[in-house]
């Protein structure tokens, strides 16, 4: 039997080889990009979300606690203090009075039922939370009572106005932590005037009726002195003014003959120290001269004089 052998040349065998490696070889480009596009992905949505995150940490570390105050009847309040995060410490008063400090440490909600005192008042509430965030909240409420106390400011003293709807037994006050001075009223108002003492101090007047119904009101007020006055005449010529002050004089007006009006406003021209002592003269007129002279100082407290010249 003839056997018919078909041997390919090795030229032939190594291109198949060739065709065939092609496909292969760029499956393997493709994949290996794949692979590196994927990890890359996945770096760049890590690294998103921690920016993300660390974002939010530092926003959710730089809130403030809320505080709301609602009322609820005409003389109750609720504090409601609230947080995202624990509380470390939250507190109220009102006006200058100690602060009243709540259970809060740790927490992230706290509510309060407090009273609203008569007269006019600031409620000042204030929280801090773990972070060292911190927020007050300040605010007025007033509440007509039995009685009314009114403070006014005049010169050197204070006028203290009281009235109330039945009639009032007594007053006290006293400045800063010192003394109270007792006054008996027994009527339905009062008036008295008190002098104040110089510099920063603090008034507090409590009035009281005969139902033992109490009103207090507390102020904050700076004692100054008159400034000094001199009216004199340099012979027949002048009338000169001397004035002095320790904060200095502002304004000097005065008045001649009751018609002719003039005013000097010394603190635009001249410093506080020349203020501290003035001296000004303006001529006499013939005959009678009827002078009315009035200074102020910076604090606005008033001195004034009059005199009668003839020249």
């Amino acid at each position: 039997m003839n056997q018919i052998l078909s041997v390919e040349s090795p030229k032939k065998e190594k291109k198949k080889k060739t065709k065939n490696s092609g496909p292969i070889e760029i499956n393997s480009i493709l994949k290996f990009f794949s692979i590196a596009i994927l990890f890359f992905g996945i770096f760049m949505i890590g690294s998103g979300s921690y920016s993300m995150y660390q974002d939010a940490k530092l926003s959710t570390s730089s809130t403030k606690p809320t505080i709301y105050v609602e009322q609820l009847t005409e003389t109750e309040l609720r504090l409601q203090i609230t947080h995202d995060k624990p509380l470390e410490k939250v507190t109220y008063n009102w006006n200058n009075e100690e602060p009243t400090e709540l259970d809060a440490k740790g927490k992230r909600k706290v509510e309060q039922t407090i009273q609203i005192p008569t007269g006019e008042n600031t409620l000042n509430v204030y929280a801090i939370d773990v972070n060292g965030q911190e927020i007050s909240y300040p605010r007025q409420y007033t509440l007509q009572g039995d009685i009314d106390i009114d403070l006014e400011v005049d010169g050197s003293n204070l006028k203290v106005t009281a009235n109330g709807k039945e009639q009032l037994s007594y007053m006290t006050y006293r400045w800063d932590e010192g003394e109270e001075t007792k006054i008996d009223i027994n009527a339905m108002q009062t008036e008295q005037t008190i002098e104040i003492p110089k510099g920063l101090h603090t008034l507090t007047v409590i009035v009281v009726d005969i139902n033992n119904k109490t009103q207090t009101k507390e102020q904050e007020v700076k004692g100054v002195t008159k400034p000094k006055l001199e009216v004199t005449t340099d012979g027949a010529e002048n009338f000169i003014i001397k004035a002095s002050d320790e904060e200095g004089i502002k304004r000097v007006e005065f008045i001649i003959n009751e018609t002719e009006k003039y005013a000097l406003d010394l603190d635009k021209v001249l410093s506080i120290e020349q203020r501290k002592e003035f001296e000004y003269p303006y001529p006499l007129h013939d005959g009678e001269n009827k002078l009315e002279v009035t200074v102020y100082n910076e604090s606005g407290v008033s001195e004034t004089s009059k005199v009668l010249v003839r020249k």
